[in-house]
């Protein structure tokens, strides 16, 4: 694998840390603050000179971090460095992907050029592929998708009870039927209608032959955590068990969480800090980041 530098833009977030340590990569040193009238200053502290680099940076709210990421990345070009890959495990502005009145910003498209510009290469988790199928299609870079599959499938196998999984829309299906199969337990999809932020009707699952069995919902991002609470409010109260949540992005914008966990059990990965971090994702990234590496080396 090449000599790569690590540069962690999020400090409060444990991933970075783990990863480096993970793959025996350096930490770059730098300097950031803000000028008095809150324009950024960055120094680069390490040599980087036809040396990968790495950058570390939680998108989760990311309009305060865009433009210090994407100075640091040109940066870094600028002092030579050979290739600057962005590491971030959730990859925010995807779900607007379509101008549905006129006049609309297409904001995932815009995000994705300008990201396009300054990296290399982009590793992420999951992020939500809707209309497009590929990030590929958005993103005119050396796109890595990992997938939170297998540590949800090893977290459920770690459930010994009966369990039937559920996919909240149409959406979730492909990785909603991947993970019933390979923790071995069976899974049901719905369907979704969304009228607004908080309005959300969700189909009636068929559950009469799944008395006992605890009830898993399954979802990429729990943003308003409707989805879930009306998937919840379907379920036999007295027939099953309490209802497992797992999201791979917790967001839980306003009261979500605390309304959810009310009702269920909530676990989340850990690609967005959150008290409810279960799954691991570290490992996942790390072993994706060093083929990319080792991509590097080889070509």
């Amino acid at each position: 694998m090449a000599d790569a530098t690590l540069f962690n833009l999020s400090p409060n977030h444990p991933m970075a840390d783990k990863l480096a340590k993970e793959m025996g990569m350096t930490m770059g040193r730098y300097e950031i603050r803000e000028f008095p009238d809150g324009e950024t200053y960055l120094r680069v502290l390490e040599a980087v000179e036809q040396q990968p680099t790495v950058i570390f940076c939680d998108l989760y709210q990311p309009n305060a971090q865009f433009f210090p990421l994407i100075s640091f990345a040109e940066n870094l070009k600028e002092l030579g460095a050979r290739d600057v890959c962005l590491v971030t495990p959730y990859l925010p502005y995807m779900r607007q992907d379509k101008r549905f009145q006129s006049g609309e910003s297409i904001t995932s498209q815009h995000f994705a050029h300008h990201l396009s510009i300054a990296f290399d290469g982009l590793i992420t988790v999951d992020p939500h592929l809707h209309r497009y199928p590929t990030l590929d299609c958005v993103y005119d870079l050396k796109g890595e998708v990992c997938t939170a599959q297998e540590a949800i499938t090893h977290f459920l196998k770690e459930h010994p009870e009966d369990m039937i999984l559920i996919g909240p829309d149409e959406e979730s299906e492909q990785w909603v039927s991947a993970i019933a199969q390979s923790a071995e337990r069976p899974f049901q999809i719905l369907t979704k209608e969304r009228t607004g932020d908080y309005s959300v009707s969700v189909s009636q699952p068929e559950l009469s032959k799944y008395k006992g069995f605890r009830p898993v919902l399954v979802d990429d991002i729990i943003s308003s955590g409707r989805t879930m609470l009306r998937t919840i409010e379907h379920l036999p109260k007295n027939d099953m068990g309490k209802p497992l949540v797992i999201g791979v992005h917790g967001i839980f914008a306003y009261d979500a969480y605390s309304t959810l966990k009310e009702v269920a059990e909530v676990h989340t990965c850990n690609s967005i800090v959150h008290e409810t971090n279960s799954l691991d994702l570290t490992p996942i990234i790390a072993k994706r980041l060093t083929q990319y590496l080792n991509e590097l080396t080889q070509a």
